[in-house]
C-alpha cells in the first residue's frame, strides 16, 4: 500500500481524544496528521496527499459540516468520516447531504472506526491493489473483519459495525473467556447498564448468525464473561485394546 493510501487527516479539537486516536490509527498502520480546528484542517488538505479525512463536527473558528463544504467546492473525492457526539437524525442527513462518506457518532470503539474506515477506503478506491483484509476462520465460517463479512455454508452476511466489533474482540480470544467489561468496554467505550443491555441484544443476533455450524456456540459463563467456542468435529480415535475393554 503506498505511503498515500494509508495517509489520514484527522480533525479533532478534544486533545485527549485526538492524542487517543491518532495513537491508535498509528499503531494500525496509518500515518495521522492531527488539526485542532476546521481552519489549520483545510490549510492542511490545500496541501494534499490525504487518502481520508476523520472530522469532528463540533469544532472551534470552523466546524466540521463548514471544513467539509469548502473542501468539496474543490475536491469531490477524497473520503470523509464526521465523528460527532450529536446523534440527531437532521445532523446524520446533514453530513451526508454534504458529501460525507459515514458519520459516526461518539463514543465509539476503535474496533468500531477501523472497520468503517477500511470499509470507506475499499469504496473510494477499490482498484487500488489493497492488500487482503484480515479473514478470521471461526469453524466452518471465515470473518472479514475489515469489511465485517461473516461467510459460511451458505452464503455470506455483512454484520452491522456494532456486530463486527464485537465478533471481532470474541474472535481475538478464540476458545478463551471475554470478561464482560472487556467487550463493552472495546465495543461500547462504557460499560452503562443500557450498554449491557444493547450488548445482549447483539451477542443474541450473532448466535442466530453462527448456528447453522453446530460446533460454534456463543457461550456465557455468569461472573465470567463471553467465549466464542469452536470444538472439533473429529471424534476421538479408539484403540482396539480400548474397545476390547
Amino acid at each position: 500500500m503506498t505511503a498515500r493510501r494509508r495517509s489520514i487527516l484527522l480533525m479533532e479539537d478534544d486533545p485527549n481524544l485526538g492524542f487517543i486516536l491518532s495513537e491508535h490509527l498509528e499503531m494500525n498502520g496509518f500515518t495521522v496528521t492531527l488539526c485542532t480546528d476546521g481552519e489549520s484542517g483545510l490549510a492542511a488538505l490545500r496541501k494534499g496527499g490525504f487518502a481520508l479525512v476523520i472530522a469532528d463536527v463540533m469544532m472551534p473558528k470552523k466546524d466540521g459540516f463548514s471544513a467539509v463544504r469548502e473542501l468539496r467546492r474543490t475536491d469531490r473525492d477524497t473520503p470523509v468520516i464526521f465523528l460527532t457526539a450529536r446523534s440527531l437524525k437532521e445532523d446524520r442527513i446533514e453530513g451526508l447531504t454534504i458529501g460525507a462518506d459515514d458519520y459516526v457518532t461518539k463514543p465509539f470503539s476503535m474496533e468500531e472506526l477501523l472497520l468503517r474506515i477500511h470499509a470507506v477506503l475499499r469504496r473510494s478506491s477499490p482498484s487500488t491493489g489493497l492488500p487482503p483484509p484480515p479473514v478470521v476462520p471461526i469453524g466452518k465460517y471465515s470473518f472479514d473483519t475489515a469489511r465485517g463479512l461473516l461467510t459460511g455454508e451458505g452464503g455470506s452476511v455483512t454484520l452491522t459495525a456494532k456486530e463486527a466489533a464485537v465478533l471481532g474482540i470474541l474472535a481475538a480470544h478464540l476458545n478463551r473467556p471475554v470478561p464482560r467489561d472487556t467487550v463493552l468496554a472495546q465495543a461500547w467505550g462504557s460499560d452503562t447498564y443500557y450498554n449491557a443491555r444493547s450488548m445482549d441484544v447483539y451477542i443474541t443476533k450473532l448466535r442466530k448468525h453462527l448456528r447453522s455450524d453446530r460446533n460454534v456456540s456463543i457461550v456465557n459463563t455468569r461472573g465470567v464473561g463471553y467465549t466464542l467456542r469452536v470444538v472439533s468435529d473429529v471424534a476421538p480415535t479408539v484403540k482396539k485394546k480400548d474397545r476390547a475393554r
